[in-house]
């Protein structure tokens, strides 16, 4: 059974920085590709960012390039979003999820997180 757990998250003002983990379990981390993404209140859930089998290669939502940071360690099953000078508008249940292809949509994810809340006070 595969499952992913994430941590991480919490209360921040703005400007401030948190980082996110996901750990994983029930398949061979490695092979997978691993992405981020997030919903907002009465929003939709986005795409934040991606990275590949490897780390060699990632992916980040145009909103969070030069502030987020993907990165996994493959030799712990976890991946990580480093999250710095955060917004309000960045208050969001983050999820965490796995997909066997490199992709930016939802439907290319097959599993997920239960999610971990951040909030960012202004």
């Amino acid at each position: 059974q595969v499952q992913l757990v994430e941590f991480g998250g919490g209360l921040v003002q703005t400007g401030g920085s948190l980082r996110l983990s996901c750990a994983t379990s029930g398949r061979t981390f490695s092979n997978y590709v691993m992405g981020w993404f997030r919903q907002a209140p009465g929003k939709e859930r986005e795409f934040v960012a991606t990275i590949s089998w490897t780390g060699g290669r990632t992916y980040y939502a145009d909103s969070v390039k030069g502030r987020f940071t993907i990165s996994r360690d493959n030799a712990k099953n976890t991946v990580y979003l480093q999250m710095n000078s955060l917004k309000p508008e960045e208050t969001a249940v983050y999820y965490c999820a796995t997909s066997t292809r490199w992709g930016l949509l939802e439907r290319d994810y097959d599993y997920w997180g239960q999610g971990t809340r951040v909030t960012v006070s202004s």
